[in-house]
């Protein structure tokens, strides 16, 4: 028998295995007739309700989480995922490079920026703790973004991080112009050559200013299906095409819906309950055209858009092939 000190610690334990759920012909099919430049994916992976989906049997959502993504990258159509946890706080390098070796090299990450690259002053809610209602001095901070966020995603993903994602939640930013010009600053002020999305939550914000700096930050604008946001059809001709090259869609929920109510409504996100039709049809056209012109498409969705994002998926890309096949 090895001495204590002799025993392997639980990291060197190889992590226990998550079973991918087998893939049903017709899904297998449409992935191969599907374009390689459509990405699809959802907002995380670790999702007990997908069993059977993507997950051959029920594991906890933290084991699914730490070593789920295997299990979730051999299911043909989820090509990318979104990491939600680095919005809350910059995650460090190796926790970048453990996802990065759970995948292959053709997968792609998007990252969210922490939030306080995006946030003017802190809200008034509890997990803000004593700083709730002060202004954010990290605020469109290039210095800040480069060295906490933009550094370690990159040096974990490498090249298999498609977009940092810098979101900007439903706050007063000001005068329209005023935030562009600082969006502008920011974007310049980062460091070059690294794919840079950005998402609004304010309406009012979505003007050709803001699209200009975009274009001359080289960022691209990411077309969302949430809340106030206007129609993605009436989103994409606000923006110039350079600053939807790649074309990003995150479909969350249908405008009116609460994150609270679908969520109850939805859970435990095994299956599609509402069908959201309309939207799912806006996407398919948007990402059907943008494929047409050599242009790669990247789909984010939420269990909340319709109950079930790989089904949701399953779905969009059917919708998506359909159209440009013509049929």
């Amino acid at each position: 028998m090895p001495r204590a000190d002799e025993q392997p610690s639980l990291f060197e334990l190889p992590p226990p295995e998550v079973e991918a759920a087998a893939v049903a012909p017709e899904t297998r099919a449409l992935a191969e007739a599907s374009s390689p430049e459509l990405r699809l994916g959802g907002m995380s992976w670790s999702f007990a309700g997908w069993r059977g989906e993507v997950y051959a049997n029920t594991a906890e959502p933290k084991r699914l989480a730490a070593f789920g993504l295997t299990a979730y990258s051999r299911h043909p159509l989820l090509r990318a995922v979104e990491i939600d946890r680095s919005f809350y706080e910059p995650l460090p390098i190796d926790y970048f490079q453990q996802v990065s070796q759970q995948v292959g090299q053709d997968f792609r990450f998007l990252v969210k920026a922490h939030e306080d690259c995006t946030l003017a002053s802190y809200p008034r809610r509890p997990r803000y703790g004593k700083k709730q209602g002060e202004l954010n001095p990290r605020y469109l901070d290039p210095d800040y973004a480069s060295h906490a966020v933009v550094a370690p995603t990159l040096e974990g993903l490498g090249d298999k991080l498609g977009a940092l994602l810098f979101q900007f939640s439903p706050q007063d930013l000001g005068e329209p112009l005023a935030f562009a010009e600082k969006l502008q600053r920011f974007l310049a002020g980062l460091p070059r050559g690294l794919p840079y999305a950005v998402e609004l939550r304010n309406p009012q914000l979505l003007t050709r200013a803001y699209a200009r700096a975009l274009e001359a930050g080289g960022a691209v604008h990411v077309h969302n299906v949430w809340g106030d946001m206007p129609p993605l059809l009436q989103q994409a001709r606000m923006i110039a095409p350079a600053a939807r090259r790649p074309l990003f869609v995150r479909w969350m929920m249908r405008p009116g819906e609460s994150y609270a109510d679908a969520g109850s409504r939805f859970s435990p996100f095994s299956r599609l309950v509402e069908p959201d039709l309309p939207n799912r049809a806006q996407i398919a056209g948007l990402a059907s055209k943008a494929l047409a012109h050599g242009v790669p498409v990247f789909v984010f969705v939420n269990n909340k858009a319709e109950g079930c994002a790989p089904a949701s998926i399953v779905e969009l890309a059917r919708a998506i092939l359909a159209l440009r096949s013509g049929s």
